[in-house]
């Protein structure tokens, strides 16, 4: 007959999907009941209705079914009570080394905005793809669809789970290993945004003080086109985000990229370097080595205009390209401390 302790270590092995850590941690482990060959746990979720209740059963099964002595495992599931989601929610926030105050990041996680002057030149595709190859290269990694008018990270990454909320926890959906926070998992049928900038701003910190993003190596942030609310939001939010900076390769695109540009300077976040997207014979090339020159930052890569990539985004699995791949090396790469460059202000 296998023992509890025997058990539980193997419980101890399964992984809540979102919360991203041991159930045993978590408190999650209702019971344990061992009847001669048999084996019956009873997991306490944070929600009923949990969608994400077959990863558990699978796991349990994986995890004690191999024990020696277990013939039978059986799964069943319980709901945490006020009380335990309110202690859950303390034990989370509690792991968190508060980058400011109100702020749930830990101090440590790096902050990536990728932004751009205008529409239309990519910068959401970038952010998706960017964020999937840095996790591809062992980062832990969170993307927050700051784009509020156009949001379409979700899309983008084939995640339609909503979040769900534990205590005054929102907890984000997971695939992949990306945590993900968007403003469009609480819209029905694409309904617009009709926010003005202070609505704008409590949404942005309270995506960044609610959402229990855990521990992140790198949130990587879609930022909406130009200089609006948005953007100076985050800039008092997280003075030291980074900025990457998309433009496609024609003059006019570059030039307004430069004002996005400016726009982080004059808020205090650091430029990492610039990407030239949809490259190649319809636009041209060049205008991000023009805008890197203008702004004495790195040129961190070229992106070919190629309908893969495009026919991944609608397909909501975002492809890492050796380009992308190359870029999201360069950023590791140019981390702080590295590679810095102010901007000279002109009048």
């Amino acid at each position: 007959m296998p023992s509890r302790e025997a058990v539980l270590e193997a419980l101890g092995r399964v992984i809540d999907p979102e919360l991203q850590r041991p159930v045993t941690e978590l408190d999650m482990v209702r019971s344990v009941e061992i009847d001669g060959r048999q084996v019956v746990v009873t997991i306490a979720l944070t929600v009923a209705g949990c969608p994400l209740r077959s990863s558990f059963e699978d796991q349990v099964r994986r995890e004690v079914a191999t024990l020696d002595g277990v013939e039978e495992v059986h799964l069943g599931f319980d709901v945490m009570t006020p009380e335990e989601r309110q202690a859950l929610t303390q034990k989370l926030r509690g792991s968190v080394s508060e980058r400011s105050k109100g702020l749930s990041l830990d101090a440590s996680t790096r902050v990536l905005a990728v932004c751009s002057g205008k529409g239309g030149v990519g910068k959401s595709t970038v952010t998706a793809s960017l964020a999937v190859a840095l996790s591809e290269q062992g980062d832990r990694v969170g993307i927050l669809d700051a784009d509020i008018y156009g949001h379409s990270i979700p899309h983008l990454l084939g995640i339609s789970q909503k979040p769900i909320a534990v205590d005054k926890m929102i907890v984000p959906p997971v695939k992949n290993g990306l945590k993900l926070m968007s403003i469009g998992f609480f819209l029905d049928d694409n309904q617009p945004v009709m926010w003005r900038g202070p609505m704008l701003h409590r949404a942005l910190e309270q995506f960044l003080s609610d959402v229990h993003w855990g521990e992140l190596d790198v949130l990587v942030v879609d930022m909406p086109p130009g200089t609006g609310d948005v953007a100076i939001s985050l800039g008092q939010l997280l003075p030291r985000a980074e900025v990457v900076v998309v433009t496609t390769p024609q003059p006019a695109a570059q030039e307004v990229a430069a004002r996005a540009a400016l726009m982080a300077q004059k808020t205090s976040m650091r430029l990492v370097g610039v990407v030239e997207n949809m490259s190649g014979d319809v636009f041209g090339s060049g205008g991000g080595d023009r805008l890197a020159g203008e702004l004495g930052v790195p040129m961190l890569g070229r992106i070919p205009l190629d309908s893969a990539l495009r026919e991944a985004g609608d397909a909501g699995e975002p492809l890492v390209t050796p380009e992308i791949a190359a870029i999201a090396e360069r950023v590791i790469e140019l981390r702080p401390g590295g590679f810095v460059k102010q901007l000279n202000v002109v009048g």
